[in-house]
């Protein structure tokens, strides 16, 4: 029996006669209720970890990565042949596009040595970390499609060098989230801001949540490598939560209003990041924190060695608490990697800028159990040329070597091979789609799932291609 609602003295309304007619105002009701709790569930997973699509052999990257072109004939490619032709005209048809002109064949003026139980061959530009080569897994038969920096730059880092496309760690950052809520899930430290820039580090349509944190860049030295604005002296800290609190039920309120603004959100979590990040970054950014064996190990002490190895240190401490990618990039504006003039200067300060910062970065993550579980991957965005340039050699995007270590893949081990002067892949070729789909693959994910809908498509870090390179697996 209905119970009678009395309005007023002609009209008498049932209870059930009220939820007809208010049906609208309590669904809008339960609709702004449930808006409310998916968008909270939303900012609260955005970062958070994330299972991968299958066990993976690596929970977290390092990239080290050497701007400008590294000469894989004169680090972990020998050729002997080239030792022998020197100064011939090259016996192999050149690309129909070259970056510059080009002479004869060129040797290299460093040694190799068979180093390690493995026997592979490491030249003398690296006489640290080739006591590191059985943990080492060098990939010789890398090639990509770009003889400029700028487009090689943004291949390697992003998949395209025609579009701007988010970036490896972006990409990572969207599939597995960080493992630590009140640090980034990217960071990118002293990067190159030449050649595509940001464009390298950006998220592009993946949520700003996932682009790339920057620490300093190239043109700073790693001691003025800082995050500006981590503390703030005019505004207690329970005033900016305050703050932000209010801005997020105003954001909320919109949504439920149907007003969703994707960059406007992608603010408001980097907000709430910064203000998480006060608390954890300065500790980690203090390197008197370590201990001095520990600053030798990296060359610290040493004025040659010292920039890249706070980078390199910087970048162990940040992967031991959860940081998901990290970039450490050795360039300055005046040598890099890129010798067309003067090799054997220009690769001579290089190699011994970096050769022990790594070793001793290597030897750090293995001591701590932290190799195992991390890729460390190793190079640059091309390599140069068997071919001289004068005293110095070319791009070469048709064929170089890079190298990965811990993260699952084969110790002491080379995998592919350039033609006998070391100008072509010719053997288990590793396109950059592939180094892509490789590296996606350790850290257990799927290349072809790994996607995000954009402009009516789904887009992927590989594009319409991309082969895991199984022969690296271990």
């Amino acid at each position: 029996m209905n119970l009678p609602v009395l309005f007023d003295e002609h009209s008498i309304v049932s209870r059930r006669q009220i939820l007809q007619s208010a049906a609208l105002g309590f669904g809008h009701l339960a609709f702004q209720t449930l808006c409310m709790s998916e968008a909270s569930a939303r900012d609260a997973n955005l970062l958070s970890p994330k299972a991968p699509h299958f066990p993976p052999r690596a929970k977290r990257m390092v990239f080290l990565f050497m701007k400008g072109g590294p000469s894989h004939v004169d680090t972990f490619d020998p050729k002997p042949l080239l030792d022998k032709d020197d100064g011939k005209p090259p016996p192999f048809e050149l690309p129909r596009v070259v970056f510059a002109t080009q002479g004869n064949l060129l040797k290299s003026p460093w040694k190799f040595r068979n180093c390690g139980q493995s026997g592979l061959p490491v030249s003398d530009l690296f006489p640290h970390v080739s006591k590191h080569i059985d943990k080492l897994c060098v990939l010789r038969s890398l090639h990509g499609s770009n003889p400029a920096h700028g487009g090689a730059l943004l291949k390697m880092h992003t998949g395209s060098d025609q579009f701007v496309r988010p970036s490896l760690g972006s990409w990572i950052s969207y599939g597995l989230g960080t493992e630590n809520d009140n640090l980034p899930s990217f960071v990118t430290i002293c990067p190159t801001l030449a050649h595509g820039g940001v464009n390298n580090w950006g998220s592009a349509f993946l949520p700003s949540a996932y682009q790339g944190t920057p620490i300093g860049n190239a043109s700073l030295p790693a001691t003025a490598a800082q995050i500006g604005n981590i503390s703030n002296s005019r505004v207690e800290p329970s005033m900016q939560m305050r703050q932000i609190e209010l801005l997020r039920r105003m954001e909320k309120l919109g949504q439920c209003q149907g007003t969703q603004d994707e960059v406007l959100e992608g603010r408001l979590h980097s907000f709430e990041l910064a203000f998480r990040m006060q608390g954890a970054v300065p500790e980690i950014q203090d390197l008197g924190r370590e201990s001095a064996a520990t600053h030798r190990l990296y060359g610290i002490d040493d004025p040659l060695t010292e920039n890249f190895g706070r980078q390199c240190l910087l970048a162990r401490r940040f992967l031991e608490r959860g940081v998901r990618f990290v970039q450490v990039t050795h360039s300055d504006s005046e040598v890099q990697w890129d010798q067309h003039s003067d090799l054997l200067l220009g690769h001579t300060k290089n190699a011994s800028e970096v050769d022990k910062p790594i070793a001793g970065f290597l030897s750090d993550l293995e001591s701590r159990g932290l190799l195992a579980d991390t890729l460390v991957l190793w190079g640059g965005e091309f390599g140069r040329t068997p071919t001289s340039q004068g005293n110095g050699r070319d791009h070469n995007p048709h064929g170089f070597c890079m190298w990965m270590a811990g993260g699952g893949v084969k110790r002491g081990f080379a995998y592919g091979a350039t033609d006998d002067y070391g100008y072509y892949a010719i053997e288990n070729k590793m396109h950059v789609h592939d180094l892509h789909a490789t590296i996606l693959h350790l850290l257990g994910l799927d290349h072809e799932r790994l996607t995000y809908r954009y402009a009516g498509r789904d887009f992927r870090l590989t594009d319409v291609s991309g082969k895991v390179a199984t022969g690296i697996l271990a």
